[in-house]
């Protein structure tokens, strides 16, 4: 098992694929698998013809990520441009990664591309160690029953969103040789070695809470049979009051102050998968980034800029302790951040990056930065939430 990593922030062909050669010199090999994570300014069809002319063969599954990407070298991104490829060489393991355009029935899309990821591993039939998942944001939670129809509940699934850099619907995935707007993409993994994985938060919960009494998909119109976007501005001393009045996004206000449901406990201590309202809609609704359902109890969440910078850093040494490592023995690592999160610390992204790297010193890693993350908590359950972070680590 071996990882590496290359990046550039120019977007011509000729940058893109010197990246994808010193990748290939790293490994000294060609990968096993290959995740590419690129901002909206990359041609997408050019970054797939770079490795394609070097790489005819491998297994590739790439999307778009908010302003580029970050890798233990850095954050990259030169005016909201920049590129990563996260290459992993595990001869003894299997990987197969397919995808499928999510039309109307997200859950059929996601049984039919792991299916076809199955046998593209060479293991039809098989229950993989891991799936990684990428998918066109808003049909998160059918996807990822379709994959439990297919596995069962003890697969973990890890993965984000796709992205652009201005939430106007720009984001891509590409798999083989197509691109996509509106595509799963699944990589079903089989590695040779032990994978460990967290998927946490940086919020804590605050004393106020309700329930969920008027919802139709993602849009939440009442809380305790009142209107969702007023009880919300209440529990957070006024923060909404201008959109309330005109309507609009709250993307940027409410980022800090996401909702949380209960997703299971450690003991007694309760941990949260978290929805990101986004908009204040007609009659008093709030428009979200999650599904919730009738009678779910849903807890305002608070967090700082502080608790995001640090809180990568976190999950990462959470996912070490599954199977206490040295550090050592760890041969790399994907990271799903939110994109929410990066850019209300984006002045502070270098921070994260240096947590990162004293948590996984001379290890690998690739983060994307995502409209919706995906990840298997400390009791097994497979959740997508908002404002989340989501680790997977590989092993020597």
């Amino acid at each position: 098992m071996k990882t590496a990593t290359a990046w550039a922030t120019e977007t011509s062909f000729d940058a893109i694929q010197n990246a994808y050669r010193r990748l290939l010199k790293e490994l000294g090999d060609e990968p096993s698998t290959l995740v590419v994570s690129f901002s909206v300014n990359y041609d997408p069809n050019l970054v797939l013809k770079a490795i394609r002319e070097l790489s005819p063969n491998v297994p590739v599954q790439g999307a778009s990520s908010c302003l580029g990407a970050m890798t233990q070298d850095g954050f990259h991104s030169n005016k909201g441009s920049g590129l990563s490829f996260f290459g992993i060489l595990d001869p003894e393991g299997s990987y197969g990664v397919s995808a499928s355009i999510i039309a109307d029935d997200a859950k059929q899309a996601a049984k039919d591309a792991l299916e076809q990821a199955l046998v593209a591993a060479n293991c039809a039939g098989e229950v993989p160690a891991m799936i990684w998942l990428t998918a066109a944001p808003g049909f998160e939670e059918r996807l990822m029953e379709g994959i439990a129809e297919v596995v069962g509940d003890g697969v973990p699934i890890a993965g984000g969103s796709s992205a652009d850099n201005t939430v106007t619907g720009e984001w891509k995935q590409f798999s083989g040789d197509t691109v996509y707007d509106n595509a799963v993409v699944v990589g079903a993994m089989f590695p040779s070695t032990e994978i460990m994985f967290a998927f946490h938060s940086g919020y804590e919960p605050t004393g106020n809470k309700g329930k969920v009494t008027k919802i139709a998909g993602r849009t939440l119109s009442e809380i305790d049979h009142r209107p969702a976007a007023e009880v919300y501005n209440e529990w957070t001393s006024g923060l909404i009051s201008k959109e309330i009045a005109a309507g609009g996004s709250i993307l940027a206000a409410t980022s800090l102050h996401p909702l949380g449901r209960v997703a299971g406990h450690i003991g007694k201590i309760p941990y949260f998968q978290l929805t990101h309202p986004n908009a204040v809609l007609e009659k008093g609704a709030l428009s979200l980034f999650t599904d919730l359902a009738i009678d779910d109890e849903i807890v305002l969440m608070q967090g700082s800029v502080d608790s995001l910078v640090s809180r990568a850093a976190r999950v990462a040494s959470s996912a070490k302790e599954m199977n206490p490592l040295k550090s050592s023995e760890i041969a790399g690592a994907l990271i799903i951040y939110c994109a929410g999160c990066m850019l209300t610390v984006k002045d502070k992204i270098d921070e994260v990056v240096h947590g990162l790297k004293e948590e996984l010193p001379d290890t690998p890693f690739m983060g994307s930065f995502t409209f919706g993350e995906q990840g298997c908590f400390v009791g097994g359950e497979n959740r997508h939430g908002n404002l989340m972070i989501s680790v997977l680590l590989f092993t020597y």
